[in-house]
């Protein structure tokens, strides 16, 4: 029986790792929950699974969570702590009972409780981007340091890690990341301008939160996972190339020094790399629909057009540049997307504010947590003074 927690409950990441959970009673039990501000949906969450320990970030929807667990008959013999804040979320990540952590966290707040939870000693299934991408260095030399396996549940680097399974990481020649262009990826850049939320938020083939698909209409999706698969499988950026594949099925690849192509490919369904890196290395049977190759008949790969998603080519430079620059990076895009979707700026505004925000910011080394949570606040401040 693995004992998990979960980072960012009441995401679509979240509720896919719940899924499993009540799928598999007899391999996972939940002992921890996190979310953001959602306390209706983390209460229906405690009253299905019964975890020991809760937290929110919202200090007010923890105490309305605490108010009502202690008003609901069903779960008057439930001892569950209710916790608030950064420092609640930490005491969830490192709950002694827990044998894997989900960082499933939207966004840089996940970087504290998904670092903490490494320096206790947790498995990690990683499927929040932002760890790796802020704090790359810090966070898999404290990994090596306290011995912890980082298991990606992204389905890119699932598929990288699937298709490196048994090889000589010296025989690797390039990594090849896979995306579907996102919903605008066929829309004329002079069209742009007038893209509202809601045209955004429509994608393709994968459904996913509001942040990230927003990220995967602007390409910045790819790049930080370009960041993220640099420091998960320690290849250089000039050996990890991207390629647009519109049929999401074909997940990412791995070439090899003689030519051979490593490719894991399946259906669009995020249940499948989820519930690998939470039961590895053994797989579980899903149920999912099998890939019939007959039906989709043909795959397609085009390289990305980064005149009209420069997000992408940001993400490399700030790979390149190193030391503060990613966290900078990362921080001018929340807030741009956070302004997008609120109606405060128009979508082609993201990438312009990203590159003011790293042209006026002098790269530092990233030595500690602490340099790269000051770069992460100047970065955030930068950027929103540019939008007022």
């Amino acid at each position: 029986m693995k004992k998990i927690v979960l980072l960012g409950s009441t995401g679509s990441i979240g509720a896919n790792t719940l899924h499993l959970a009540a799928d598999f009673p007899d391999r996972f039990e939940v002992v921890g929950l996190t979310a953001g501000s959602n306390d209706d949906r983390l209460l229906a969450q405690i009253r299905r699974f019964r975890p020991r320990m809760a937290a929110l970030s919202d200090e007010a929807a923890a105490g309305r969570l605490r108010r009502r667990c202690r008003s609901r008959r069903d779960l008057r013999d439930l001892k569950i702590e209710i916790l608030s804040g950064m420092d609640g979320l930490v005491r969830v990540a490192t709950l002694d009972e827990a044998d894997i952590v989900v960082s499933a966290i939207a966004g840089s707040v996940g970087l504290v409780p998904t670092l903490e939870a490494i320096r206790a000693k947790k498995t990690i299934a990683l499927a929040n981007k932002e760890p790796l991408v802020m704090a790359g260095s810090i966070v898999q030399q404290e990994a090596r340091r306290q011995g912890v396996a980082i298991l990606p549940v992204d389905s890119e680097h699932s598929a990288i890690f699937q298709s490196m399974a048994g090889q000589r990481r010296s025989d690797v020649r390039r990594l090849i990341l896979t995306a579907s262009g996102g919903p605008l990826i066929d829309l004329p850049l002079a069209k742009w301008r007038t893209i509202k939320p809601a045209q955004a938020l429509k994608h393709p083939t994968w459904r996913m939160g509001t942040k990230i698909t927003i990220d995967s209409a602007t390409l910045m999706n790819k790049g930080l996972e370009v960041i993220e698969a640099h420091w998960l499988f320690d290849i250089p950026p000039d050996r990890i190339d991207v390629v647009i594949h519109r049929q999401s099925i074909v997940h990412s690849m791995v070439e090899y020094r003689d030519g051979s192509v490593i490719a894991q490919m399946g259906i669009p369904d995020m249940r499948g790399p989820l519930a690998y890196a939470l039961n590895y290395p053994e797989r579980l049977p899903l149920g999912l629909p099998s890939l019939d190759l007959t039906k989709v008949k043909s795959l397609t790969f085009e390289p990305p057009d980064l005149k009209k998603f420069p997000c992408l080519g940001y993400a490399y430079e700030a790979l390149k540049t190193g030391g503060t620059m990613p966290a900078v990076l990362n921080a001018a895009n929340e807030v741009a997307v956070a302004a997008f979707l609120s109606g405060r700026i128009g979508l082609l505004e993201i990438a312009r504010l990203i590159r003011k925000t790293m042209d006026g910011h002098v790269p530092q080394a990233a030595k500690s947590l602490e340099d790269v949570l000051e770069a992460d606040r100047w970065g955030r401040e930068r950027a929103l003074k540019t939008i007022q």
